[in-house]
């Protein structure tokens, strides 16, 4: 069994039915609950659980700090190529955008690397676009055995891989995955994946699992918020989390909420999502999995990502950029999609200070 199972037996399920039949009582209890079950979480996440964000509010801050302390990892993204054979509706690195395409030597990740080091991050996370020509496993060990140089801990979020070749890169010092299923209901997954080895959807919502099995530290999951019901999607990345945490239990797991931000291409959000229901998002999971992290991206914006501290965030990304060698000066790339939040990795420490919180850029020790 895998989670693609789990993900079938909601394929036909009538949410919008089940939404109606939540009532005030219903959510009362359930935010007063220990331990919450699947459909808890779904009525957490439905439009009656709304009126009570306040006390959904009170209780993640309250789980967050018992379970993380007064404290948010910093890390930030180096994309090493933009090369992608996938015709994905809505990324910047889709294959007919015009762009001038790119992929660091490894000179040039040295150099990218020394200058976010600088910065005093110890975690990273590397990312391309999806072509295994242009950045096959090799290329990316190759990468790895530089990074390790200058970080204690490196995640990748890369075309989805067989888990011998996971095996391959964990050897050589990587500890984090990240994959996004972008969106997992299956029909209209389909619609946004045109074409591209992407289009597998089994194959992508199955790699976090053959991570996890390879020996993966943390693994990082998530939709893409503006494609489908957000509600839906919300619901289906809290199980996927569920399930792998079940399932394996000295992997860490967290959560990305990430929603659509403007991009080459130009594709606009299907669904809207406004700043309410990204924070209704993220209690409701906070609530159904109290040990899970939550990551929050620069697609936000400053005054939400300052809010996001104190209701369940766990992780966020600082001194961004979407762009192949964007670290380094008199970069001009085109970035992936457009960043919201700026702020240097200094900034976003000090935002934390006022809050009493403390930046942590370090955390574990690979080799």
């Amino acid at each position: 069994m895998s989670f693609y199972e789990v993900c079938q037996r909601y394929g036909k399920f009538d949410f919008d039915s089940f939404f109606k039949q939540v009532t005030d009582a219903d959510i009362k209890r359930i935010i007063a609950k220990s331990r919450l079950s699947e459909t808890d979480y779904l009525a957490l996440l439905s439009p009656g659980a709304e009126k009570h964000l306040e006390e959904m509010a009170q209780k993640a801050h309250r789980l967050t700090v018992q379970n993380f302390g007064r404290v948010i990892f910093l890390f930030t993204p180096m994309y090493l190529a933009n090369y992608c054979v996938n015709q994905c509706v809505y990324c910047g690195f889709n294959i007919h955008n015009k762009l001038e395409r790119k992929k660091l030597t490894l000179a040039e990740v040295k150099r990218e690397a020394k200058i976010i080091a600088d910065t005093g991050l110890k975690h990273i996370l590397i990312l391309t676009g999806e072509s295994r020509r242009e950045s096959p496993v090799s290329y990316l060990r190759e990468c790895v055995e530089v990074l390790i140089k200058y970080f204690t801990s490196i995640s990748i979020e890369v075309y989805p891989l067989e888990e011998k070749e996971y095996n391959e890169l964990i050897s050589v010092g990587v500890d984090g995955f990240t994959m996004f299923q972008e969106v997992y209901n299956e029909e209209a997954y389909a619609q946004f994946h045109p074409g591209g080895p992407k289009r597998n959807y089994r194959f992508r919502l199955e790699a976090p699992e053959r991570a996890c099995r390879a020996g993966m530290r943390t693994v990082n999951v998530g939709a893409l918020l503006g494609l489908h019901q957000w509600r839906t999607e919300a619901f289906l990345t809290g199980l996927h989390a569920h399930y792998l945490q079940n399932t394996f239990p000295d992997v860490e797991i967290s959560v990305s909420p990430p929603r659509m931000r403007p991009q080459l291409g130009g594709f606009p959000p299907k669904v809207e999502v406004s700043n309410k229901n990204l924070v209704q998002y993220i209690l409701a999971f906070r609530l159904f999995m109290p040990r899970g992290g939550v990551t929050i991206s620069t697609r936000e914006p400053s005054e939400l990502r300052d809010r996001l501290v104190r209701l369940g965030a766990t992780k966020m990304s600082a001194g961004s950029s979407t762009a192949v060698g964007g670290h380094s000066a008199g970069c001009t790339q085109t970035g992936q999609f457009e960043i919201s939040d700026t702020r240097s990795v200094m900034e976003m420490a000090n935002m934390l200070y006022v809050q009493d919180y403390q930046p942590v850029y370090k955390d574990w020790q690979t080799l």
